[in-house]
């Protein structure tokens, strides 16, 4: 009995301390979720249950190069962030020289506003910038990063130098997780560096690994603030992803292309994550 009324103070203890998390959560995430999932079966009149928001949003031009610019960005830039990510990690993992200070330094862009961090790569790839006037030096035109199919590279660019950071430090520390002992046996048997990178490192950095490509692929849908401060709100066709769309058909007071859009994206993040977690599981059971 003192048990199970012990159990009751602290799981009343616990709420109370949530309570706060999940008021704010409910207000400003859940409830407005909510809302936008009634609104795009709605007509603008808010009327009776209809699908034709959801069939306008797939056959519109507008959005279907907005979620096809997402999908190859997404599976561009994350692949490269995660592969260069990794190799920066092993290689600040040894003793190598000024190896702290490199590691401030690849800290460095979590903690820089992001105003900050698009003026910088504004003066390198603007007109009158930095690249160009190297470029001129040399003899070559200007090139208008920005407004060509270039544009695509350069938001690969700033999103990789913005998150690598993150994920280096959670490489360093899955990297230094690995028992010594292991290399010692592999390095008695004869094994050579590459053997023991897929044979020990690769292998027990699975769990990382996993939640570094979760992370990247999350925060690739996040690269709207940078591509907005750089380009604005229309962009090259190459750059144009679907918060730009959303934001525009928000712009047009077109609620329910707005609240479709949301949707259409929140189950393609939710179906991606379900793939991840598939795969991670199948690739540890197979590990095991």
């Amino acid at each position: 009995m003192k048990l199970h009324r012990l159990a009751r103070r602290e799981l009343l203890a616990a709420l109370g301390f949530l309570a706060p998390s999940l008021a704010g959560f409910s207000v400003f995430y859940l409830i407005p979720f909510g809302q936008s999932v009634l609104n795009s079966f709605q007509d603008r009149l808010g009327g009776s249950f209809t699908l034709s928001n959801y069939k306008e949003l797939l056959l519109s031009s507008s959005f279907q190069k907005a979620a096809s610019n997402t999908f190859w960005f997404t599976a561009i830039s994350v692949p490269i962030l995660v592969a260069v990510s990794l190799m920066l990690a092993l290689l600040l993992n040894q003793r190598v020289f000024i190896r702290n200070w490199l590691r401030t330094a690849y800290v460095l862009p979590l903690v820089v506003p992001v105003a900050s961090i698009v003026l910088v790569w504004q003066i390198l790839f603007d007109w009158n910038g930095a690249l160009n006037a190297v470029l001129q030096h040399f003899g070559h035109s200007r090139h208008d990063w920005m407004k060509s199919e270039w544009a695509g590279f350069v938001i690969v660019l700033v999103y990789v130098w913005k998150n690598i950071g993150y994920n280096v430090i959670l490489f360093l520390a899955g990297l230094q997780n690995i028992p010594d002992p292991y290399y010692e046996i592999a390095d008695l048997e004869g094994a050579g560096s590459v053997r023991k990178l897929f044979g020990i490192t690769l292998t027990y950095l699975t769990p990382t690994t996993f939640l570094v490509v979760l992370m990247s692929v999350l925060n690739s849908f996040k690269v709207f603030r940078e591509t907005y401060l750089v380009a604005g709100a229309y962009p090259h066709d190459r750059i144009y992803m679907m918060q730009h769309y959303m934001n525009n058909m928000f712009l047009s007071l077109d609620i329910q292309k707005v609240s479709s859009a949301a949707v259409f994206m929140a189950l393609c993040i939710t179906a991606l994550v379900l793939v991840l977690f598939r795969t991670e599981r199948i690739f540890r059971s197979y590990m095991e």
